[in-house]
């Protein structure tokens, strides 16, 4: 049982949670896609009530104008990278969370491999192709989606692919989507998206607790300036489904995914527990990395090895100059390997940083 379980005193005194409700809590691994003025609300109010893993997943830096509605981040954290700052922010709002960041936009090459190791996906961007891509690779894993966007002084929620659901393309197929303005060009009430993002944190814990009645099937509306909550109906449409799925096995197929990643990516997941990194190189070869997930295994022995691997296992690949990380890639890939990565252009690339 937790450490610290005098803090989820009142949250525990419900008949719903109890102490068995709070385990569940703390063994969920939920996946935030996007750390701006929605993902901020879900990722406070979930540290806060003790979901115990937390994937964070933005490539932006902190900037000024963020400040009016994203909580987490201050003025002294402008032109950091988002994801440290989110981070830093919800270990001080309770240090019993672990934290995964991944400081990189979402994309066709990456969504496979980040969103593997979580139970739920928090859509919480702010563009339709990513909204897709989200929901496509949640109809395939079978994992939910809690979406929310904003626009002016409204903002809508569902729920996508839970328990065999109706998914984001049942309610807005691909053909008649059109791209919508964002909070630069249309401007946004600073407590909006804090609002939808505290429903989207509702919705995610009632999963988790098992609990409630689910948005699934269901698209709720909120306008501010009116105070006032609309809700639609619609069903799930199998023609949609099926490109979903269709689209969601491409996306961890190799045909999408290049498998590979930059520098900044790589250290941050040389500090991931989750990772294993293997070093491809010769004894001699430097730099070393003080890592505890890096291990050494010549990529002359590398076959030998591969068996002992589970084909699920997140591991990322490396070398002097990216030649051999990509001729091993290539072999786990052969061998049915899928979260698997390997270092672009080599160690060589960020030998400055790595001292």
């Amino acid at each position: 049982m937790m450490e610290h379980s005098k803090r989820y005193t009142r949250q525990m005194a419900l008949p719903e949670i109890g102490s068995l409700g709070q385990q569940k809590l703390l063994n969920a691994k939920v996946l935030v896609i996007g750390a701006g003025g929605l993902g901020c609300p879900v990722l406070q109010m979930l540290a806060a009530s003790g979901v115990g893993t937390l994937g964070i997943v933005d490539g932006d830096v902190v900037d000024e104008t963020n400040l009016h509605r994203q909580l987490l981040y201050t003025t002294n954290d402008c032109g950091k990278n988002k994801v440290d700052v989110a981070a830093n922010s919800i270990q001080k709002i309770n240090s019993d969370v672990k934290v995964n960041v991944y400081p990189e936009f979402i994309s066709e090459s990456n969504i496979a491999i980040i969103s593997k190791d979580y139970e739920i996906l928090v859509d919480c961007t702010d563009t339709i192709v990513t909204r897709y891509l989200i929901n496509d690779i949640s109809i395939h894993l079978g994992k939910p989606m809690i979406y929310a966007s904003i626009h002016k002084f409204e903002g809508q929620i569902s729920v996508f692919n839970y328990q065999s659901g109706p998914s984001y393309r049942c309610l807005f197929p691909e053909k008649n989507a059109q791209e919508v303005p964002n909070c630069i060009t249309t401007g946004v009430l600073g407590v909006l998206p804090n609002t939808l993002g505290m429903l989207q944190a509702t919705e995610i814990l009632k999963i988790i607790l098992g609990i409630g009645k689910v948005l699934s099937g269901k698209l709720l509306i909120y306008n501010a300036l009116n105070m006032s909550f609309n809700e639609l109906e619609f069903s799930r449409n199998e023609e949609q489904i099926r490109i979903g799925t269709k689209k969601g096995i491409e996306l961890e197929s190799s045909k999408k995914q290049n498998h590979e990643i930059g520098k900044e990516a790589f250290l941050d997941l040389c500090s991931n527990e989750n990772y294993t990194i293997i070093d491809l190189r010769e004894a001699h070869e430097t730099p070393k990395l003080k890592y505890e997930s890096v291990i050494n295994i010549s990529f002359l022995e590398i076959e030998k090895h591969i068996k002992k691997f589970n084909k699920d296992q997140p591991i990322v690949l490396f070398c002097q100059s990216g030649i051999r990380s990509k001729k091993a890639l290539d072999l786990f890939l052969e061998n049915g390997f899928t979260n698997i990565a390997h270092l672009q252009k080599g160690i060589q690339n960020i030998q400055l940083e790595v001292i």
